[in-house]
């Protein structure tokens, strides 16, 4: 009866602090993301350039909302 509590006791010691697991899980965490984020996609910088490029052309005030440069015109 006394092997079965020496292999509870056995299993603990080599587990990781509960720290130390959240540490391992948010980085694996973050790996499967950006991995997932390029998925499909032949240059990934390039898309994060266009994206944060979009959204600074965004964020300008002055900027014309839509096509209002042009004019139509009925004949």
């Amino acid at each position: 009866m006394g092997h079965c509590m020496s292999c509870c006791e056995d299993s603990e010691v080599n587990q990781p602090s509960p720290e130390t697991r959240r540490r391992e899980l948010a980085a694996a965490a973050e790996r499967r993301q950006k991995e997932n984020e390029g998925r499909g996609v032949k240059d990934p910088e390039a898309v994060k350039r266009k994206q944060k490029k979009k959204e600074e052309m965004d964020k300008m005030p002055n900027r014309p909302q839509g096509d209002s440069n042009l004019k139509w015109q009925v004949s």
